[in-house]
């Protein structure tokens, strides 16, 4: 080994290929040694033929350059489980990169620097070989008519819905940086042949560089053992519930794999129809505001830029708490801080009860600083009875997310109905409640169809809020409480002693 040289290994995946496995190791380009110090792996799916044999056999002889290592699986794994054994093995013996060759000699191991390359200078996370880059060249080279328009119609589609570009999801000639492999949840993913899509789907979740770049196309005499109808069926539905979980409609830990962008886990909507822009509609200029799980700090900065004065409340200082005129760093579910002689007319609570171990002792909390300031409140929070909620209890299912209604931090979810009865019982007076939209353009970014999509679900929430308010605003009062009434019931009986007194005095008079 040379520990020089970037450490690269060429990893077969084989199932009955006694007649090609000795083939392809021969194919591996030899100048590939001058580059990199190089391991060839092959691992036999629990194949019944000489595979095991022949693939031994091959590594023992003396005009192989390489070191090679075969491996047998007692039970057959799959093509996608195959794969992960592969994968864990370069990630656990220290490899720089991993390339990923059939056993039936499909792909060209010829062309295994050229894809490389962009790995070692660093251009890219992934390289795959695409058969159709270069057009019709898959035909030429023999791919059978319905296999090369059932990629290109599955690949158009799949595109459409992750927002990439690439010219084929379904070549199985991939190279990886091990980084990349480390990065991603792939030990999660099918162990049938759509683990190939599984893994495109992480990596560009995860925002890694993919990088495609042209390849031969060859189909000799070998047996396809792809059933085209059911890998369709399972590309469409991995592809799909990835699209769900970027809309927060759909929770899987494969696809779990998102960096956080900039730390913003809850980003600003105060651009488009939604519970922060209604709130800054709401809050008049100048006003005394108190935001309660302030977060990035983003409705505060905006109430500032109407003259607010505004004080800041949560775990840790968002980006923007800076602008604050006061702040105080606090755990919620531990109790609202002690605020000392503060005077408020709006408190907020934005997105925070459905996060509370206990909603029912905050709500009596909010209700007491509310009276001590003379304040009103604006509580927001996702409606569970949305309608896309029902239709999914309706269908079985019960998905949480990263963000949205059943964003797996929250650990309270309430109704329309079910919050303002919890305020009320809290000792508060509803004043206004109202549904608020869908957050639209995080799903179809600022376009026409966000535009009419939204005026579409706001008439939807004027009709009935209950049932299509992606989350609810509740503006509230405190009712006086029994120390307030009692106090109240002394004062106007000494005012209403007084005035008998007077009028017994005017009478005796």
């Amino acid at each position: 080994m040379n520990a020089s040289k970037p450490r690269l290994l060429i990893f077969i995946v084989a199932y009955f290929a006694e007649r090609t496995i000795e083939k392809v190791v021969r194919r591996i380009p030899v100048d590939l040694l001058d580059t990199y110090d190089v391991e060839v792996l092959i691992i036999d799916d629990s194949s019944q033929d000489k595979t095991f044999a022949e693939g031994f056999g091959v590594g023992k002889q003396a005009d192989i350059p390489f070191k090679v290592t075969i491996l047998y699986n007692p039970v057959n794994q799959g093509y996608g489980g195959n794969q992960k054994i592969g994968y864990h093995y370069a990630i656990e013996k220290g490899f720089d990169f991993v390339a990923l060759l059939h056993g039936d000699g499909q792909y060209a191991p010829e062309v295994l620097a050229t894809l490389i390359e962009p790995l070692r200078n660093d251009e890219a996370d992934a390289v795959f070989g695409s058969r159709m880059l270069v057009p019709k060249d898959a035909l030429k080279g023999g791919m059978p008519l319905y296999k090369y328009f059932g990629n290109r119609v599955l690949t158009w589609v799949q595109n459409r819905l992750l927002g990439t570009n690439f010219s084929e999801f379904h070549s199985g000639y991939r190279v990886y940086a091990v980084s990349a492999l480390k990065a991603i949840p792939f030990e999660r993913n099918a162990n049938v042949f759509h683990f190939d899509t599984e893994i495109i789907i992480q990596l560009v979740t995860a925002g890694k560089r993919v990088k495609e770049i042209p390849i031969p196309t060859y189909y000799g005499d070998e047996i396809c053992r792809v059933d085209g109808l059911k890998y369709a069926f399972d590309v469409m539905k991995a592809s799909l519930q990835a699209w769900f979980q970027k809309i927060n409609l759909f929770y899987d830990r494969r696809f779990d794999c998102a960096p956080l962008q900039d730390g913003r886990r809850y980003p600003s909507k105060l651009d488009f129809e939604s519970t922060h822009s209604r709130v800054i509609e709401l809050v008049p200029a100048g006003a005394r505001v108190l935001d309660l799980g302030s977060g990035m700090g983003a409705v505060g900065a905006a109430l500032k830029t109407k003259g607010c004065t505004v004080t800041g409340c949560d775990l840790e200082r968002g980006a923007l708490t800076g602008t604050f005129d006061h702040f105080f760093m606090a755990d919620l579910n531990k109790g609202i801080p002690e605020l000392p002689g503060a005077r408020f007319d709006y408190i907020l609570a934005l997105d925070v009860v459905e996060h509370l171990a206990s909603p029912e002792d905050f709500l009596d909390q909010l209700r007491a600083l509310a009276a001590r300031s003379g304040a009103q409140v604006i509580l927001t929070t996702a409606n569970i009875g949305f309608i896309i909620m029902r239709m999914s209890l309706l269908f079985g299912r019960f998905e949480y997310g990263k963000r949205g209604i059943l964003d797996i931090t929250h650990t309270r979810l309430f109704t329309l109905n079910t919050m303002q009865r919890a305020m009320r019982a809290a000792g508060f007076e509803v004043q206004r409640s109202e549904g608020v939209v869908v957050p639209l353009p995080f799903i179809f970014g600022r376009s026409a169809l966000s535009r009419i999509a939204l005026a579409i679900n706001h008439a939807l929430v004027r009709l009935r809020p209950t049932l299509f308010g992606f989350q609810m605003l509740i503006v509230a009062k405190p009712r006086p409480n029994l120390a307030t009434l009692l106090a109240a019931a002394n004062v106007s009986a000494d005012q209403k002693i007084i005035e008998i007194q007077r009028q017994r005095s005017r009478k005796s008079a």
